[in-house]
């Protein structure tokens, strides 16, 4: 009985153990469904999932009229999900052969028979990322792709995957590209030079957030935060200018076997800079915008700095243009340092005029010398107040600083002062040597160089840049009428007067110095940096235009002959374009009717609400349409109706600025113009397909 007893506790203690195990069971069942259910399945889904950086597009920075200077381009590989939920083997096998032969035409490299035999062994082997093509195509051809058999049954169908691409361009190559600058190699680090390092937070953008989740074969991404896209910029750069001023610096660089050249080209009142050229010899006869010497290169300026010792003299009154200085026979010894003019046997006793006009060394350093050698300092301050020793601040990183000597400092010589009243001794980039004879230009008004006008978001201007003054007068009225009139005879019958011309008058001066070799000196190697610096037209001044040709090799190195020829064609050219109107026919296309009032196109309500206040009449008002063209006839205006359909782009020729802007971008366009009046022309042809957020240029006129 005893041992009964015992076998039925036992059992009694087993069976308690157990229904206690399965109760803890069914307590942690229920605790992981229904209270740690939520928090499980979010760990398991972070598991099969990563988070994601989605990048931002990237704005485009745009020349002065809207076309692209540099733009985010993107391109795709193709890729096939061969057991797409929708893919069905009925849909595969009707199609494969005509999808093969498509393929086959389409990239030109393999036979149908072959990518019909690839592409039924990736679906016999699951493949769920299959690459059809290793090679990029652009979007118009990816939409040429969707519309090949199978394909343009659509992704679930057809398991078509797209992976894009975007790569930076320059659509005009070479021209200002050191200025626009590049981006690094990973683009997700931003702008790397120029203005794409100078803008870089208003063009990338803000990057969005996703999520990868990894379904069977791939990876798809899942959006939880947009992108925004970057802004885009509108720089002052004028393409056609840029062009000109490109090519006339590279054929006399070619010819001269130069090491570099520079040439910008600025407007006077604004300060916007409308071409900026770089050029380096990378191999015989090649040049390359490798760096921007106009904007970081410091050197000796040479004879254009004799314009600020003139100012100098002229302002504090120690000198008039009349009066008369010996420059002895051209050689004329500072302490135990000779110092030369370039005319053998000198120019004798000259008056002030004419040792500008000629450029005279020794004229211009007793000038200074012996009017400021008790009291250098009064000469280095009255330079300094005009700004010269001072950065521009432009928005272009690297900007070489100007280096300047001033008296009692270590490096002060008792011969500084003569040889820095020449140009030597003392530094500035070719920016800043521009925008001290643009000041002169724009009446004594010292203006900031200008690179951007606005920024655009989506096409609309959401910033507009003003022009900065920098100092509002280098120097006294009078003073700057005299070193006009300075500037107009060293063209007239100075040094520069073989680029004298009979149609407009150019006001500059030549620059010549011999390039130090750092310890060495000047007295090895004896290479040259010619310039020649002024502006057009002498007596309305609109552009100011620097040349630089550094390190001639061939044909001498004289700036009269080396940089002020390149001086002359821009200008000729420039001039030409913009100024000669008996040279420059202009047709202007109208559809006016001798008798009734033209209008440009527009909504039909605003057009029926002003024509009916002007009492005009109108033919076909009931025509069933928003959006009307008008043509006018000699009693009446006939109204036509403008059809648009989704996806196309639209034809806004004859439209007035307003109404296309607001009908292209409601298609998803991005807007920008150019001129003003009604459309003209459209840079994408009506009818075609287009991109979300694709760039359209509308030329009005």
């Amino acid at each position: 009985m005893d041992k009964k007893k015992h076998i039925i506790v036992r059992f009694g203690l087993l069976y308690i153990i157990l229904f206690i195990v399965a109760l803890l069971v069914i307590f942690n069942i229920f605790n992981l469904q229904f209270v740690k259910g939520e928090e499980l399945k979010k760990e398991i889904t972070e598991l099969k999932s990563i988070k994601k950086t989605i990048p931002a597009n990237r704005g485009n920075i745009l020349a002065a009229d809207g076309r692209d200077l540099a733009c985010s381009v993107p391109s795709y590989r193709l890729y096939m999900d061969t057991r797409a939920d929708g893919l069905t083997d009925g849909l595969f096998n009707k199609n494969i052969k005509a999808l093969s032969k498509k393929l086959s035409a389409f990239y030109g490299d393999k036979s149908p028979y072959a990518y019909e035999r690839a592409i039924r062994n990736a679906r016999r082997h699951n493949k769920r990322y299959y690459l059809i093509n290793k090679k990029k195509i652009s979007y118009t051809e990816l939409q040429k792709v969707k519309q090949f058999p199978l394909f343009n049954l659509g992704k679930n169908k057809s398991g078509l995957i797209e992976k894009q691409y975007d790569s930076r361009e320059k659509p005009f190559g070479l021209l200002a590209s050191r200025t626009i600058g590049s981006i690094y190699a990973d683009k997700s680090m931003g702008g790397y030079t120029g203005l794409e390092k100078a803008y870089d937070r208003e063009l990338k953008g803000i990057d969005g957030i996703g999520r990868a989740v990894k379904i069977p074969g791939r990876w798809i991404v899942r959006e939880e935060m947009p992108a925004i896209d970057g802004k885009d910029i509108v720089t002052t750069i004028d393409i056609e200018l840029q062009d000109i001023t490109e090519n006339a610096l590279f054929k006399q660089l070619k010819k001269q076997d130069a090491r570099y050249g520079v040439a910008i080209l600025m407007q006077v009142q604004t300060g916007e800079i409308k071409a900026i050229a770089n050029l380096k010899r990378v191999a015989p006869g090649v040049y390359d915008e490798a760096y921007n010497y106009a904007v970081g290169d410091a050197t000796e300026p040479g004879s254009t700095f004799k314009l600020a010792s003139m100012i100098v003299a002229l302002e504090d009154g120690v000198v008039s243009l009349d009066d008369t200085i010996d420059t002895e026979k051209g050689v004329y010894r500072y302490y135990d340092r000779r110092m030369t003019d370039s005319h053998h046997g000198g120019f004798g006793k000259i008056t002030v005029r004419e040792v500008f006009e000629k450029s005279s060394n020794i004229g211009v350093s007793k000038i200074i010398y012996d009017n400021y050698k008790k009291d250098p300092k009064k000469y280095v301050d009255r330079l300094f107040s005009m700004g010269l020793n001072e950065p521009l601040g432009i928005d272009i990183p690297g900007e070489g600083k100007p280096v300047f000597k001033y008296p009692g400092s270590k490096y002060w010589w008792g011969t500084t002062l003569p040889w820095m009243s020449i140009g030597y001794e003392e530094q500035m980039t070719p920016l800043q040597i521009l925008a001290f004879y643009n000041a002169v230009a724009n009446n004594g008004v010292k203006v900031k160089p200008m690179f951007v006008k606005q920024i655009l978001d989506h096409g609309e201007v959401v910033k507009t840049f003003d022009t900065k003054v920098l100092n509002p007068s280098i120097c006294s009225r009078s003073t700057i009428d005299k070193v006009h009139e300075l500037l107009k005879g060293v063209v007239e019958h100075g040094t520069a007067k073989n680029i004298k011309n009979n149609r407009y008058k150019i006001a500059g001066k030549t620059g010549t110095a011999q390039i130090a070799h750092g310890a060495e000196g000047y007295h090895k190697g004896l290479e040259h940096q010619a310039t020649f610096v002024g502006y057009f037209p002498a007596d309305e001044p609109v552009y100011s235009c620097i040349v630089v040709v550094n390190s001639p090799s061939r044909g001498g190195y004289y700036a009269s002959t080396i940089a002020a020829p390149v001086f002359k064609e821009i200008a000729d050219r420039v001039y030409a374009k913009s100024f000669d109107k008996n040279e420059v026919a202009t047709k202007i296309e109208t559809l006016v009717s001798p008798n009734m009032p033209y209008s440009k196109g527009g909504k039909k309500d605003e057009l029926l609400t002003v024509f009916d206040g002007i009492r005009v009449d109108l033919k076909n008002t009931n025509a069933d349409s928003e959006w009307m063209s008008t043509k006018a006839r000699e009693y009446d205006i006939i109204l036509k109706p403008k059809k648009f359909t989704d996806g196309l782009v639209p034809n806004v020729k004859g439209m007035g600025a307003k109404d296309a802007i607001s009908l292209l971008e409601n298609a998803g366009l991005k807007v920008s113009i150019r001129g003003a009046g009604r459309v003209r022309s459209q840079s994408l042809t009506p009818g075609d397909r287009f991109r979300k957020g694709q760039r359209i240029i509308l030329t009005l006129g």
